[in-house]
């Protein structure tokens, strides 16, 4: 097998596995004004408590993963869109103190400044890995040694905005749907209110990106003529959209949260379709865009990761898989709960 298009598939995987696991990290973040009084607000952090950080070794992958396998698609990505990350990574690591530092003291100030915090960075991280997907979509100006020749204000565009937005109200309604799981009560109602209007919210924004894209991005569909599966895909995609209202309208939350993170995986796929075989597009000279094969490692390399990838990843689901398994259930406050 290629195993550049190896790498690319198993990149496509390492982020879909992020998205749809903190995705509802996030969009719980988002959704902490919800909560009414500091019991709810406990429960809203406790939700998560247990797995957030856990969601975020995906990420750590990903880039591990792009680092090692397509060097040249690091270096170019992790410098042309510095300020970009900077700001990704400031909203991480405050979303991180602010969970961990909010219980520190009784202070209402105190809980007040770090529920801030927490919803601030989650709706900032959000909307930066949207912009940038969009920033993606759209091509970044390249020379032709594929370096970033651009400035931070050209990753940001209509275009890349509204699907910056599309991911807010993605994560909002997939954080919806955990948080109705994990809850009870009054609490579970004014959550169930938010499902409808997150799946609203991004139902909007999908049709308006997808409009968009069609219209002004005619290459995002060019890979459809040579790969037709990738057509399942897209029904794929419009069935399990069309399956969320009907799992919320008959109470079946689980069913809803499986479509919700079915939704996430199809459009990382079909964001995967439509750069193959570029990892970062140039624009306007598409020429100097960087793709899996001029932008790899080695080829012996990339067997040793294959082999390395083999031996780890099945420790990274079970681990996982583990974890959710410990925690399932309903949130409940204990002595060393956040």
């Amino acid at each position: 097998m290629d195993l550049n298009i190896l790498w690319f598939i198993l990149l496509g995987v390492l982020l879909a596995g992020y998205a749809i696991l903190d995705g509802f990290d996030l969009g719980v973040g988002m959704l902490q004004p919800v909560a009414k009084n500091e019991e709810e607000r406990r429960l809203v952090l406790n939700s998560i408590g247990p797995i957030w950080d856990g969601n975020e070794v995906w990420l750590v992958t990903f880039g591990g993963a792009m680092f090692a396998a397509f060097p040249e698609t690091y270096a170019t990505v992790f410098s042309g869109f510095y300020i970009a990350f900077m700001l990704v990574l400031f909203a991480l690591i405050l979303r991180a103190v602010s969970i961990e530092f909010r219980s520190k003291l009784e202070s209402r100030a105190w809980r007040r400044f770090w529920d801030t915090g927490f919803f601030f960075s989650s709706l900032l991280a959000s909307l930066l890995f949207g912009v940038a997907v969009g920033a993606a979509m759209n091509g970044v100006p390249l020379n032709e040694r594929g370096v970033f020749v651009g400035r931070f204000i050209d990753e940001i565009t209509v275009y890349s905005l509204l699907v910056g937005l599309m991911t807010v109200a993605m994560f909002v309604m997939h954080g919806a749907i955990f948080l109705y799981l994990k809850t009870e009560g009054e609490l579970q109602q004014r959550v169930h209110a938010w499902m409808w209007r997150g799946f609203g919210f991004f139902l909007i924004m999908y049709l308006l990106v997808t409009i968009v894209t069609l219209a002004q991005i005619p290459r995002a569909t060019r890979n459809f003529e040579h790969y037709p599966w990738a057509w399942i895909v897209v029904v794929l995609n419009v069935l399990a959209i069309a399956n969320i209202p009907r799992a919320i309208a008959q109470h079946r939350p689980a069913y809803a949260f499986i479509s919700s993170s079915a939704t996430i995986a199809a459009l990382v796929c079909l964001f995967g379709v439509a750069l193959f075989p570029n990892l970062v597009t140039s624009k306007p000279t598409i020429e100097n865009s960087l793709t899996i094969y001029n932008a790899a490692s080695s080829h012996k390399t990339l067997v040793i990761m294959t082999i390395i990838a083999c031996i780890g990843m099945p420790f990274v689901v079970g681990y996982t898989a583990v974890v959710y398994w410990s925690f399932r259930g309903k949130v409940e406050l204990q002595e060393h709960s956040y």
